[in-house]
């Protein structure tokens, strides 16, 4: 009930009036039925665009941090975002990837509509980075179709790191499902699962026209960042910080 009353009364309408998004291709999404809407993720708006122009309900896998927060900003925050059909997921440790698939799975098993970015993590810089294979195992695991989308503008409209975003229009654009039917049983080959995701980013790139990274987000942003410590390091005479990598299943 507080999902239809966010979507429809109070996120929706706020969401349309500062975004003024434009619409494109909402027909390949099902009316019913299980499938994944896989999408670039430019900016923190991502999260609540999508959902408010789609008219099923939508399930999204979100990072456990927005969830875990202290105190009673926190508790807000992890209540909004499960009211908005955000599922909690762990990206740390060997076994965040199938704990991923495991969220996944269940929210198609019931028919409904998943929606995930292969990218893994926002993009920083407004680029279209390598996909993980969680989405192509999923795919192949529910047998169901994958909806490629492309967010446009909400980079601008909201950049890393700004928490009120601009008023300024954006262009939600999907394209036709992607079926992968003639791949059933091979879920658990690597090879498959990579022809599979970069198939779907393909399909993503086609709809976006961003300048595609073939390596994962989150490694550019940890080269970058040892890059920029490095620099200050050297500056002040200091041992440089080491960053932890990210899980890339």
């Amino acid at each position: 009930m507080f999902y239809l009353l966010l979507k429809h009364v109070i996120l929706g309408p706020l969401l349309r009036l500062t975004f003024r998004p434009r619409i494109e291709g909402l027909e390949h999404v099902p009316d019913t039925g299980a499938a994944i809407v896989a999408g670039n993720h430019l900016s923190f708006s991502d999260h609540f665009l999508m959902p408010a122009i789609i008219k099923r309900r939508i399930t999204f896998l979100a990072k456990a941090e927005y969830f875990t927060g202290p105190g009673l900003k926190g508790r807000l925050t992890a209540a909004f975002f499960r009211s908005a059909g955000q599922i909690p997921v762990d990206r740390s440790g060997k076994e965040a990837g199938q704990a991923a698939i495991r969220e996944g799975l269940g929210v198609l098993r019931k028919g409904e509509l998943l929606g995930i970015y292969p990218e893994g993590t926002r993009s920083h810089d407004g680029r279209l980075y390598k996909g993980k294979v969680g989405v192509a195992a999923m795919a192949l695991k529910a047998q169901v179709p994958v909806v490629p989308c492309a967010m446009i503008g909400t980079f601008e409209a909201q950049p890393p790191g700004q928490k009120v975003p601009n008023f300024q229009r954006v262009t939600i654009r999907f394209g036709a499902p992607l079926d992968f039917s003639r791949y059933v049983g091979m879920e658990n080959e690597k090879a498959v699962l990579r022809a599979v995701t970069d198939e779907i980013m393909y399909a993503i790139l086609g709809l976006s026209g961003q300048e595609y990274v073939d390596k994962y987000a989150a490694v550019v942003k940890a080269e970058e960042a040892e890059a920029a410590e490095r620099e200050r390091a050297a500056a002040g005479g200091k041992e440089p910080r080491r960053f932890p990598r990210m899980p890339l299943s």
